[in-house]
């Protein structure tokens, strides 16, 4: 029998027998009575023993301890328990729209999201004894962009999140980007964040001897732990683990300054609801030495290239004031954006490009099973143990169908399961449960001699953070409402909040939780939706009316897609510039045509509006080679160390704004509309750079 089956066998009939003695129990009486224990001797039983209680208390299950009075007896002294508290879930009420809002996020994020597997355990047992989460199906399709990108990333993100829960320091091979070095790294483990579509580590790496963020697409290899000590630091009290997800994509690192940054009137509202917490705004006044009517964002920084690519985007409404520096750095990248798409633009010589540089580095494998973390056995085989108890008290037998869909396990894992399951017992030969497979059916003992799993076990901390890091993807985004009020509940019953202990979503976009909630007024009752929208890419508000079909959750943000009727075709709004919205009387019955809108956007979301999407050829500097071919699709590798990639576009404005975020180094090739549309953006800032550079 496998080491890890033997452990299980042991850890589960641990549990068993000290639930069914209810009181107090020597070492000498479990090492007698637990299966896996007694064929030990004493050295042995003691090392096992004392590894099974931590591996236990890692995961949230806590055996009480009676010490005699005399320290000097030793652990065979001792007296063990397990109270109900200790293992048991405390019981949840949700109301009906606090349960459909869990299935439906269930069912959403189901083969998408990185924790899908432990949350799947998860919402078992806080919704013990109701209907199952995973038959109901919402009407309202949302895309979720939260997958892991494959299997090595699924295996590291599992092991880090073992390596937080018990504080063990790791080590890996780490590619740092911006010195295109690859270099070991020892790491002690605080706390992960989910920001825009990639996971990053947060911890205290001992070559710097400081807090560092990596992000785990730029690992390479396994992680590994660096010692077999049961524990190896301890975070310090001062570490704010809420802090990095509040950073921006500026923050991230160590802060170099201060920034003072002007903005016209007709973003600041915007910039304020979406950047406001990363610094501070007031109104300008006239010792600031502002161009025009509008607000003060100072911010920390710790990549001045990051801000001024934050800034460029923005156009002519966001100037530099201070330091001199980071507004000269404007000027500059304005200029070398000017020169690089004046007339014709020569490009090294191409060395061709290999089948594997056409894969974006980041994209995701196919197969859940390859995308998806799998949780703990033990936490399965607990849901599963209820799952059969719960059958026999009924006397039914279950479907393997049923249970295997349940559970996301193929036939073999299930019959592995039920042979171990079978084994577990709380002393003297007493098992907790038999079942058998019989044909397409499971047949469960109908006196099962133990029902110390017959209620929710506590969720272990994998299916904690799973169950909130949904809950907090989702936000406020889903049309039956009830999330917020769930967390609530859930966290109140854990006794502490899992987002702070490991996985951390960072929201994305700004907040649009009103226009959320009357876009799914809209959607629901088909009517057509009135907005008031800013169009970022134009610079520009337009009003606009829209039949809503489904809400889509993209890098940036979320978008409601939408007939327009102006347009006459698909296009994607952001929610988080809707400035005005409001449901009309009208209503409208879906356009056949568009009944797949999955398919005809081509899952492509990244702009404010999306219509089926052109490709241009843009070239990339040497510079920023390294971090172009993480996101894009290269096409051509160039003998200089440049590159030239290709980027779907919606629009030309968007495309715009994009190659203004690339800061210069970034250039349209083709096709010469879109090159065109750069060129004349860049002699209107042009015009503006002087009272940029004599603000500064």
């Amino acid at each position: 029998m496998a080491k890890d089956t033997e452990k299980l066998i042991r850890q589960l009939s641990l549990i068993s027998f000290l639930m069914a003695q209810g009181r107090p129990v020597s070492a000498l009486e479990i090492k007698r009575e637990v299966e896996g224990y007694s064929d030990m001797n004493d050295d042995a039983f003691a090392r096992r023993f004392y590894a099974d209680r931590a591996e236990l208390d890692s995961l949230g299950i806590s055996l009480t301890v009676e010490k005699p009075g005399d320290s000097m007896q030793g652990y065979e002294s001792e007296l063990y328990a397990l109270p109900p508290e200790n293992f048991y879930l405390d019981a949840i009420k949700f109301s009906d729209n606090e349960l459909a809002a869990l299935q439906t996020a269930l069912h959403l994020l189901d083969g998408e999201f990185a924790y899908a597997e432990p949350l799947r355990l998860a919402l078992q047992q806080v919704s013990w004894g109701r209907p199952s989460p995973l038959t109901e199906v919402s009407a309202v399709e949302v895309r979720m962009t939260a997958k892991a990108d494959g299997a090595e990333i699924s295996q590291r993100l599992s092991k880090i999140e073992t390596a937080i829960s018990r504080r063990k320091t790791i080590e890996f091979t780490y590619y740092t980007i911006e010195r295109d070095a690859t270099e070991s790294r020892k790491v002690d483990p605080y706390h992960l964040v989910y920001r825009g579509g990639q996971f990053y580590l947060i911890g205290h790496s001992h070559e710097r001897d400081a807090v560092r963020v990596f992000r785990l697409s730029r690992i390479r290899g396994k992680v590994s732990y660096a010692s077999k000590a049961e524990h190896d630091f301890t975070a310090p009290k001062e570490f704010d683990r809420r802090d990095y997800a509040r950073r921006s994509e500026w923050q991230l690192g160590e802060i170099q300054g201060t920034a003072k940054i002007f903005l016209r009137d007709r973003v600041a509202w915007l910039v304020e609801r979406d950047f406001g917490e990363y610094g501070e705004f007031r109104p300008a006044g006239r010792g600031d030495g502002a161009p025009g009517k509008g607000a003060i964002f100072e911010t920390e920084y710790a990549s001045a290239r990051q801000l001024v690519a934050w800034v460029l985007h923005w156009r002519q409404n966001a100037t530099v004031l201070d330091p001199p520096e980071l507004a000269d750095e404007v000027a500059e990248r304005l200029d070398l954006l000017h020169a690089r798409h004046e007339g014709d633009f020569e490009t090294a010589r191409s060395k061709g490009t290999s089948a594997a540089t056409l894969q974006r580095a980041g994209r995701s494998s196919n197969g859940r099973s390859e995308s998806s973390i799998r949780p703990e056995r033990f936490a399965r085989l607990v849901t599963l143990a209820g799952m059969l108890i719960e059958a026999a008290k009924g006397e039914d037998r279950l479907a393997v169908s049923e249970v295997t869909e349940s559970l996301n396990l193929t036939g073999e894992e299930l019959r592995d399961d039920i042979d171990l399951l079978n084994v577990v017992n709380f002393g003297g030969g007493t098992y907790v449960l038999y079942a058998e497979l019989i044909g397409d059916e499971i047949e469960v003992d109908a006196e099962p001699y133990g029902d110390n799993f017959s209620r929710p076990a506590r969720l272990l901390p994998l299916e904690a953070k799973a169950l909130v890091a949904a809950i907090d993807l989702f936000g406020d985004h889903l049309p039956q409402g009830g999330l917020a009020s769930a967390r609530k509940k859930i966290v109140k019953a854990l006794g502490h909040d899992p987002s702070e202990e490991g996985l951390e979503i960072a929201a994305s976009g700004g907040d649009d939780t009103d226009a959320a909630r009357i876009v799914n007024e809209a959607i629901g009752k088909r009517k057509v939706l009135a907005i008031h929208y800013y169009k970022e890419n134009e610079d520009e508000f337009t009003k606009r009316e829209i039949e809503p079909y489904r809400l889509a959750n993209g890098p940036e943000g979320w978008y409601v897609a939408s007939y327009d009727r102006k347009r006459q075709d698909i296009r994607h709004f952001r929610l988080d510039r809707i400035k005005e919205a409001s449901v009309t009387a009208e209503a409208f019955e879906p356009r056949p045509e568009f009944a797949d809108i999955a398919a005809i956007e081509g899952g492509w979301l990244s702009g404010d509006q999306v219509p089926a999407a052109d490709l241009a050829r843009v070239w990339v500097s040497p510079d920023r080679a390294r971090w172009a071919r993480e996101e894009h699709t290269v096409v051509e590798d160039l003998a200089d160390g440049a590159l030239v990639i290709e980027v779907p576009y919606g629009s030309q404005d968007w495309l715009l704004r994009e190659i203004l975020k690339g800061a210069g180094d970034f250039v349209v090739l083709e096709p010469e509309g879109a090159r065109d549309v750069v060129r004349a953006e860049l002699v209107t800032d042009s015009a503006a750079q002087p009272a940029t550079a004599k603000a500064a």
